[in-house]
């Protein structure tokens, strides 16, 4: 087999798959084209002249159209009109919020590039620790509040991080009554997930607070606020050896987006998987929010039990 080429790695198929470069299509008008070697030009002239042709090796372009379901541009024109209406009044506090891809803590090489010379595993081998990290973003001041979970970050975890950090934001935002939630609709923060529907009840019963849920289509993530503090995150650390925890949680707070650097924490705690409600206990639940007709998994308003009195 040619040493450049590619096989099926599940065997299915017997097509190699080879990278065209400036000497596989000499080797191709050769041997597909019958070109005798001297009627052809050298591997180094046809390089020169494709650059000619301005046919250079690029990066692969991120063009194709994402996926789309029927409802994605009502979604989106929901979006934007619940997120300008509550940047706009006083009485709304917009956050955005998601966890990232779980992190190896080891010495794994990240990509990107570093002044101090280091030496990662020459394999990735699986990890002996490792950190999902969580965020809550304010998209209008910057701010953000970074959490490393030992565990999963379930649902459960999810709103003790919004119980930890409310008292921060109402002492702040005094006037606030209504929290509005932008998130992507995630397996444990859905519009549908029973635990994480019935603990943000009990979060509006108890600080009397009106909970707005405006979510993002699905394929579509990438637009929910969170994900450009990821990116950014994500670059910062990129050339960097992630060899402790302690390191990880210094390099999260080293960085900055629009000039502000983040609140970082370490939740040691174990959250279990998998609690769900039963269809009784749920539809209780169900009887007091309020989906917007039509959207219903994607727009959902949570009132305090006093303000529904």
């Amino acid at each position: 087999m040619d040493p450049v080429s590619q096989a099926d790695p599940t065997l299915r198929s017997k097509r190699i798959y080879t990278p065209l470069t400036a000497k596989e299509i000499h080797r191709r008008l050769k041997t597909d084209k019958k070109y005798k070697a001297r009627q052809l030009p050298t591997v180094r002239t046809i390089s020169n002249k494709l650059s000619e042709l301005d046919i250079r090796p690029q990066r692969v372009k991120k063009c194709k159209p994402l996926q789309k379901i029927p409802e994605t541009d009502e979604i989106f024109e929901q979006v934007h009109i619940i997120n300008d209406d509550a940047d706009l009044d006083p009485q709304k506090l917009r956050i955005s919020l998601d966890s990232k891809a779980t992190v190896k803590i080891g010495f794994y090489s990240r990509g990107g590039t570093n002044r101090v010379e280091q030496h990662a595993f020459d394999h990735d081998f699986d990890s002996e620790e490792t950190l999902t990290p969580f965020g809550v973003f304010v998209p209008q001041s910057a701010e953000s509040h970074l959490w490393f979970s030992k565990g999963h970050v379930t649902a459960d975890f999810m709103v003790d991080r919004l119980e930890e950090l409310w008292p921060k934001l109402r002492q702040r935002f005094p006037q606030v009554h209504t929290l509005v939630i932008n998130a992507d609709n995630g397996s444990e923060s859905s519009g549908q997930r029973t635990q994480w529907l019935n603990r943000l009840v009990q979060f509006s019963d108890d600080y009397g607070v009106t909970i707005q849920l405006a979510y993002y289509p699905p394929y579509h993530s990438k637009y929910n606020p969170i994900e450009r503090l990821w990116g950014v995150l994500e670059n910062h650390w990129r050339g960097e050896l992630l060899s402790s925890v302690e390191k990880t949680l210094g390099l999260a707070r080293t960085m900055t987006y629009r000039g502000t650097k983040p609140c970082v924490n370490l939740i040691r705690k174990e959250y279990k998987k998998g609690v769900r409600l039963t269809k009784k206990a749920m539809k209780l639940i169900e009887g007091k929010i309020d989906r917007f007709k039509g959207l219903e998994k994607w727009f959902i308003t949570i009132k305090p039990a006093q303000e529904l009195g």
